[in-house]
């Protein structure tokens, strides 16, 4: 016992009045053990099948999330402590280097800011299908500074958390698991209005991503330079590949439009050259 008691209260390092032992180590490392096995039950018990039918996946991993951030701060807080590190005198003497820090630190403060509103307010959850600068991403993780989502190319695809808090996002998933979608078209002036508008319907109908018992419907949307302007809107709830399904209804339009011999115009320009004869 009192050999266990001088291995404890050995000396590792000592500067000025700053004197670190072997039982500050023990210590901590007990603190980070019994963290992660605490951190452990809670995550056992909140993800448990039964409760997730009660409470949705996205929100319980966001409260999970807030939730251990909040533990290892606690943790970190007593670790300084049993390493000898006055976390109260460590802050009030920082004060003026905290300022430079936030000053230099101040995009990522802000992305750290709004991880924090994104898990509380969770507006954006797991598995949600977002469009964010044009791209359509799938959300994997959301973490305090950076979330990480899966793009149409399965690629993965770090995303700065204020990137999504400040710019306008859309959230595919958030509303309906049914979306509207649409297709322009345009095709020759002289074209039978109402027969291109029943190819447009059957085409969107003809695929089996299509909810049929939504309204599929094509429009005459415009008079356009060179070409009469068509718009055929569906529902769908295949949203993450949907640019697939739309490539597959233009391959049916495409189709149909040859077997009936309508024709979508190239754009054109009507050029007119004036003489300016000398002689005149």
């Amino acid at each position: 016992m009192e050999l266990l008691e001088k291995f404890l209260e050995f000396e590792l390092l000592s500067v000025g009045k700053y004197n670190l032992k072997v039982v500050g180590l023990v210590i901590a490392f007990l603190i980070i053990i019994i963290t992660r096995f605490i951190l452990w039950l809670i995550k056992k018990s909140m993800f448990r099948r039964r409760n997730l039918e009660q409470f949705n996946e996205g929100n319980t991993y966001s409260l999970y999330q807030i939730i251990k951030y909040i533990f290892w701060v606690i943790a970190f807080g007593f670790i300084l402590e049993s390493l000898g590190v006055k976390v109260t005198l460590l802050i009030a003497g920082s004060a003026a280097l905290l300022v430079g820090i936030g000053l230099g630190l101040q995009q990522t403060f802000n992305d750290i800011i709004s991880g924090i509103i994104l898990l509380s307010e969770r507006s954006i959850r797991i598995s949600d299908v977002l469009q964010i600068d044009g791209d359509i991403v799938k959300i994997q993780e959301i973490g305090l500074r950076t979330s990480k989502g899966l793009n149409t190319d399965d690629i993965s695809i770090i995303i700065p958390n204020s990137l999504i808090t400040t710019n306008k996002v859309i959230n595919w998933s958030h509303q309906s698991n049914l979306n509207r979608f649409r297709i322009d078209v345009g095709v020759s002036y002289g074209s039978d209005v109402e027969f291109v508008i029943k190819i447009l319907e059957e085409s969107a109908k003809g695929h089996p991503d299509v909810d049929n018992t939504k309204l599929v419907e094509a429009r005459l949307k415009n008079f356009g330079n060179s070409s009469l302007d068509f718009q055929v809107l569906f529902y769908s709830s295949t949203i993450f590949g949907s640019d697939r399904m739309k490539s597959d209804i233009r391959r049916i339009i495409n189709t149909k439009f040859n077997e009936n011999n309508i024709t979508i115009p190239f754009p054109q320009m009507d050029v007119y050259i004036k003489s300016n004869d000398a002689n005149e």
